[in-house]
């Protein structure tokens, strides 16, 4: 596959390949961005856009206590398009940035299909252009004949682990005499309005049966794979079952903070829905991706209280995410260490989440524009959350790389006193992330 050289080819127009194509025409760089879909779809998508959401509709926490509300502030003081649309298609969801899907990923695409230079070529990349510069940017579910062409390239064995994607329930469907609506602990809402999140609140009685339905549901076999490495961060929920009984009421289903606001009353446990559009017709179920088949979907979702008779836009599914041996492959600015001219970002590189994976796009629009002025890309500190990641992908031992989220044990520890005081928690990590905001400026500057 042959290109011009005065062009950059992005493979992929997902949340990392139209980050990367917008921070590169920013520059006046000229792009060329493939993406497959509509011709090809995969086993997660439903429509062409750029930047589709396929798990959840949110990028969870936006503030300054949680290290992926940091990355959410780096990105947005570095122009970044996915935060921007993001913020535009805000819909409530306590502290954290959940969006319409719908609105985000088309106002992506709209932003860059009104950028002139960048040039939008649909259908499958099978091979890798043979000169130019390259971003692969083909995301967790690249196709067969491309990821065929990189191990080819990198020479490494594939890897993979699955991801689960949650059921999406009609809202008008859900019995509301059973549920409620409450932030945990009342968190980010007003004394008087209702919370963000729809519960749905078990008795210990309830729970039991539920979980060992969960344990005893049919599952979608996947043959020639008898042990499936599941991403900690996207468990199904009967995996979770099967793990101790206890195990999903200490994790999504935990009923802490989430006492009913009228009587008072402590469920055992606790299902909670997020709004997936703004209208609030749809409802995610959060923490519920699930390889469960769909009619067992449906018989043990429908134990939940207040879902007996839920009707489902949209039920779960597991599909292959596939990801690269990055610290053997890749430097600390994402070039392929054999061929510099190519890099990689997104999820194959070993990130994962909407927002990591868009950061990584960020960054390799900025590294790749360096390059193309003549100049060698310099990654942000290891203080900063941009360049937290980075020495994830690229500084971790080979045998110990698996995807992972933003977090702050990736960056180095705050201050734990004010003097004599001792600082919480809480103000342990706003102090990495004041640093981190500094640092990062610092340089931006340079």
């Amino acid at each position: 596959m042959k290109q011009t050289t005065d062009s950059v080819t992005i493979i992929g127009a997902g949340l990392a390949g139209s980050e990367a194509a917008w921070q590169l025409a920013k520059r006046g760089i000229k792009v060329r961005l493939h993406e497959m879909r509509p011709k090809q779809m995969t086993p997660a998508h439903q429509t062409g856009n750029c930047a589709e959401l396929v798990c959840s509709n949110t990028f969870r926490a936006d503030h300054l206590e949680n290290a992926v509300g940091l990355l959410h502030e780096e990105m947005r003081r570095m122009d970044s398009l996915i935060m921007a649309c993001g913020d535009q298609a805000r819909i409530p969801a306590g502290t954290a940035l959940a969006v319409d899907r719908e609105q985000f990923s088309t106002l992506v695409t709209q932003a860059l299909k009104a950028e002139p230079l960048i040039a939008f070529i649909e259908g499958e990349v099978t091979n890798i252009p043979d000169d130019g510069m390259v971003l692969i940017a083909s995301g967790p579910l690249t196709s067969d004949s491309l990821y065929q062409s990189i191990q080819a390239l990198t020479g490494e064995d594939r890897l993979c682990f699955f991801d689960a994607i949650a059921p999406v329930v009609d809202a008008e469907s859900i019995d509301m005499d059973v549920c409620y609506w409450k932030n945990r602990y009342d968190k980010s809402v007003e004394a008087g309005e209702a919370g963000d999140y729809l519960n749905c609140p078990m008795n210990e009685a309830q729970y039991k049966r539920f979980v060992q339905e969960l344990v005893n549901a049919e599952k979608v076999a996947f043959k020639g794979f008898e042990d499936i490495p599941f991403f900690d961060g996207c468990m199904p929920i009967e995996e979770m079952a099967e793990r101790g009984e206890d195990t999903p009421r200490f994790g999504p289903m935990k009923p802490v903070g989430l006492e009913h606001p009228e009587t008072g009353e402590k469920a055992y446990a606790v299902v909670q829905l997020r709004r997936d559009n703004r209208m609030g017709s749809l409802l995610n179920m959060v923490g519920f991706q699930t390889k469960m088949t769909y009619g067992e979907q449906k018989r043990v979702f429908s134990m939940i209280p207040g879902l007996e008779k839920a009707e489902f836009f949209r039920l779960g599914s597991l599909h292959r995410n596939t990801f690269i041996k990055s610290p053997a492959l890749l430097d600390g600015t994402l070039r392929l260490k054999k061929q510099p001219r190519i890099l990689f970002a997104g999820q194959i590189t070993g990130v994962e989440g909407y927002v990591e994976s868009a950061s990584m796009g960020l960054m390799a629009g900025r590294f790749i524009a360096d390059m193309m002025c003549g100049q060698e890309p310099v990654a942000p500190p290891a203080d900063t959350a941009h360049g937290a990641l980075l020495g994830h992908i690229s500084g971790t031992r080979v045998e110990d790389f698996q995807p992972m989220n933003i977090n702050f044990g990736l960056l180095p520890t705050g201050k734990k006193r004010d003097g004599k005081r001792r600082l919480s928690r809480a103000e342990r990590r706003r102090s990495v992330s004041d640093r981190a905001l500094l640092s990062l400026q610092t340089w931006l500057n340079k």
